[in-house]
């Protein structure tokens, strides 16, 4: 590591949630020094990375996919190490990016069928049986799903999508709509190791805690920890929330993946300091790149 055994460490942010203030304490607690960068008041000089390369490795909690999306690859460009990487927020942060990517990998997830016109979308959606959820590619937190239950409703939402002009609303994600037991699951990945996981209970459909889930602690069986680190290195591993369904007869399912995600009703439900193992996990990504050489970090330099 540059200059000093002790790793410097940026945490970049876009509003100070509960989620940030805990990663603060516990690089405190650890004597890290660190500082913080809102992402609102940043440039980049693409021919000056000096102001950036004195961090040892830098934490992204950006709450834009996009910013935080080129933010890394300008870092990456320049060999400094982010926790995640820009290729898994890349993925992550793309639900049909990361419905491939399981598939490769031949993890198990709902049917999921990818359509370009309404027409195609509508066809899609009676050949994997109504009822059916159409999501935006991009997204969070629950919104801009749609659970469809029957053709009429499909024709009657398909033109809506159609109306509003936008490129990302013609890209039509559907996938098959799981009945479950009135919950879902919220499982912790960080480096190599499922940290926890919580069922996540809703009368809705929609169970995530931002909507109003409540969150009950869930066992880590071998089965679900085998499945989550699959998933995980599926899309490139580092700190993730994967959202998963219980099929009676297919197991875990694994619904999508988050790679800059909340917790703080997670940690006061679990006991389990995911704030600290987050700052752990960045010390030993910024330990282990420093023992690369240069040029194994740096895509811009020479031979």
């Amino acid at each position: 590591m540059p200059r000093s055994t002790q790793p410097r460490i940026a945490v970049l942010y876009t509003r100070l949630r509960v989620e940030e203030k805990w990663l603060f304490a516990a690089l405190e607690r650890r004597g890290i020094p660190y500082d913080r960068i809102n992402d609102r008041g940043q440039h980049m000089m693409l021919e000056d990375p000096a102001a950036w390369q004195r961090y040892d490795v830098i934490i992204a909690r950006n709450l834009s996919y996009t910013r935080s999306l080129y933010t890394l690859r300008v870092l990456s460009s320049w060999g400094i190490p982010t926790v995640n990487t820009a290729e898994v927020v890349e993925t992550c942060g793309d639900k049909l990016r990361t419905s491939a990517a399981l598939a490769a990998a031949g993890v198990p997830q709902p049917q999921t069928a990818i359509a370009f016109t309404p027409e195609a979308a509508l066809e899609a959606m009676e050949r994997l049986g109504y009822p059916v959820v159409l999501k935006p590619v991009y997204g969070s937190w629950g919104r801009l799903l749609a659970k469809i239950n029957d053709r009429d409703a499909a024709e009657a939402v398909l033109e809506h999508k159609a109306a509003l002009g936008s490129p990302l609303h013609q890209v039509y994600y559907i996938q098959e709509y799981i009945r479950k037991p009135g919950r879902d699951i919220r499982a912790f990945v960080i480096g190599n190791r499922v940290v926890t996981a919580i069922y996540r209970y809703a009368e809705h459909w929609i169970t995530n805690t931002a909507r109003g889930g409540r969150g009950e602690v869930c066992p880590v069986t071998s089965e679900l920890e085998a499945v989550c680190l699959q998933a995980a290195e599926a899309v490139g591993g580092g700190v993730l929330a994967l959202d998963l369904f219980e099929h009676p007869e297919r197991g875990y399912l694994v619904n999508e993946i988050n790679h800059s995600m909340e917790f703080h009703t997670t940690v006061p439900l679990t006991g389990v300091d995911i704030p600290g193992l987050i700052v752990d996990y960045a010390l030993e990504v910024a330990r282990r790149a420093a023992a690369l050489p240069a040029y194994a970090l740096s895509p811009l330099s020479g031979d």
